[in-house]
């Protein structure tokens, strides 16, 4: 089924090879869902970096943040009754998830938005305390202003919530601790705010009533939040029937705020979609796409550390181009354009899109 993405020639742009470890022992075993954002003339990713550690023959070792900020490892007989490691992402011990990789944020520039390279300044943002112990992943930038908001994946034994860090020189960051407690992730802040108020799309998660579903929620200053809304649901049947996450900050269309979506099927395969809110109330959402406007159809798309998988929380948007860059089989990071103007085309009235 062909989509709607214009595939980058040159993808993958990164692999896990061409970045250096963050310590030694450590080895580079995933890129993904780079945050996206413009600055000194230059396009940057803060490009997700999963490691892990050489494992030893007979036993899972587990990379985990200690309380003095540096990696400790557990390690784990393969053969204890108590480990169950049935998924290449998260393993369960003794009643307690581990995740199977740590994740820091790197930094990344490039002149042309396709050759990436590490500053001078080598810049990366790690977990730090309690609720970060299992590290941070997949963080969406916006820019308020002169103020660049980064809302992140806390991961720890505590659960998986969303913390905030802000910055206004890429050198110096703010940390604001967990705007959404466990469980949520994939938030993305507006990147202005309608009637006074700060708008971010996020994802509480549920296991047993209701499901994973995109919320909206406004704040007076971008720390509280209330006024919690459910936004996007998953559809029984369809491609995005086992959960929906919001990706980069809403765009402003003169139809509404346009909204790029990852949704994923009962068996774990990751497509793209779109839907769209009112400009001046957001909780109402106008359209959505009835079948993805990005599909895995690629061999770095398909195969990987968890193949099937396009998922982004980045993009990059030049009048009608809407170039986006996206996580490929948890383990790449490539780059796509689209004509908004063909999204928006492909949206159904949401009676219809449900």
């Amino acid at each position: 089924m062909k989509d709607l993405a214009q595939r980058f020639p040159e993808n993958p742009l990164l692999l896990p090879k061409d970045l250096r470890p963050s310590a030694a022992g450590l080895q580079v075993i995933s890129l993904l869902n780079p945050g996206v954002f413009r600055f000194n003339n230059k396009i940057w990713l803060l490009v997700r970096v999963a490691e892990t550690i050489a494992q030893k023959e007979g036993f899972l070792n587990i990379p985990v943040m200690n309380a003095t900020g540096n990696i400790e490892i557990v390690e784990v007989p393969l053969n204890d009754p108590d480990l169950v490691a049935t998924d290449a992402r998260v393993v369960r011990f003794k009643g307690l998830d581990y995740l199977t990789t740590i994740s820091h944020l790197r930094l990344l520039n490039s002149s042309d938005g396709i050759h990436f390279s590490e500053p001078e300044s080598n810049a990366s943002l790690f977990g730090t305390g309690p609720l970060e112990r299992f590290g941070i992943e997949d963080c969406r930038v916006s820019r308020l202003d002169d103020t660049f908001f980064l809302t992140y994946t806390a991961v720890s034994a505590s659960g998986v919530g969303v913390g905030l860090r802000t910055t206004r020189d890429w050198v110096t960051f703010e940390k604001k601790g967990l705007i959404f407690p466990p469980h949520n992730k994939d938030c993305a802040l507006f990147e202005e705010k309608i009637g006074g108020r700060y708008y971010a799309l996020h994802r509480p998660s549920s296991v047993d009533i209701g499901g994973n579903y995109i919320w909206l929620a406004q704040s007076p200053d971008g720390l509280h939040w209330g006024g919690h809304q459910c936004l996007l649901k998953s559809r029984p049947g369809m491609w995005d029937e086992a959960r929906v996450g919001a990706g980069a900050a809403p765009i402003r269309t003169e139809n509404g705020w346009l909204a790029v979506y990852h949704g994923a099927n009962i068996a774990n395969q990751y497509c793209l979609g779109a839907f769209l809110m009112d400009l001046a109330d957001p909780a109402i959402v106008i359209a959505r796409t009835v079948e993805p406007i990005m599909i895995p159809t690629e061999n770095y798309e398909l195969s990987g550390f968890f193949g099937y998988v396009v998922f982004t929380n980045g993009h990059i948007v030049r009048g009608d181009e809407l170039t986006i860059y996206y996580g490929a089989a948890d383990e790449f990071v490539c780059g796509a354009t689209f004509s908004i103007a063909e999204i928006l085309g492909a949206l159904a009235p949401l009676q219809q899109a449900l």
